[in-house]
């Protein structure tokens, strides 16, 4: 059994895993773009919520995750979301989609708009429960996610840690990775014990994932 700190999710039960694929496998519709606080929609169930770098792969995620190719746009793009995207999974989840961070393909003042409206999200909406931070399983943890992190830190909101395209790393650099993202994460009192590793393409993890999402409380 790994006992390493921040171990990997293990796979879910079979009663775990159904009530994850029944979760995706009903409706799931976009809702609205947010580009102001006043603008979220009511705050009258669960939410949670998806950040990452520009390009991590946040919306194919969300799309392997619901099973729906184009649910949220992909985009090669660095930047190319702007908006906090709501999506109503079911009647009683909200899946978000936050605009990526770091760089972005916009000009400067558009990228510090989104920044703030982010930054205002993760510290001021009650009924997120849980953000799942993505890391590209190639690059690991960079300084831009250190930054979210702590904020999520200080907003006291809990967040795991999702490692996107693992299918695209060498099995050589693997453990040398997940090394450095668990040593990250040991700084951060907001992060959630178990890592998720994921690959959208191959499918792996989104069992887990979507297990996670559906039996949050």
């Amino acid at each position: 059994m790994d006992r390493l700190p921040f171990p990997e999710a293990e796979a879910p039960d079979d009663i775990t895993r159904e009530a994850g694929r029944k979760l995706f496998a009903g409706e799931c519709d976009f809702i609205k773009g947010v580009v102001a606080m006043a603008g979220l929609p009511p705050a009258d169930r669960l939410e949670v919520c998806f950040a990452g770098r520009s390009n991590v792969g946040k919306s194919t995620l969300i799309n392997a995750l619901t099973g729906r190719k184009a649910l949220a746009r992909a985009s090669n793009t660095p930047g190319r979301t702007q908006e906090i995207n709501y999506f109503a999974l079911g009647s009683e989840r909200y899946l978000v989609d936050l605009p990526g961070y770091g760089y972005a393909n916009a000009p400067l003042p558009i990228v510090e708009k989104w920044q703030k409206l982010l930054k205002q999200y993760l510290s001021g909406r009650q009924t997120l429960r849980r953000a799942f931070v993505l890391i590209d399983h190639r690059h690991g943890v960079k300084p831009v996610d250190e930054e979210i992190m702590t904020l999520l830190d200080k907003s006291a909101v809990t967040f795991q840690c999702v490692l996107t395209k693992s299918d695209k790393v060498k099995a050589a650099e693997r453990a040398r990775i997940l090394d450095q993202v668990r040593t990250a994460l040991s700084r951060h009192p907001a992060a959630f014990p178990e890592i998720v590793v994921t690959s959208s393409e191959a499918g792996d993890g989104i069992a887990t994932l979507r297990s996670i999402i559906a039996t949050l409380t």
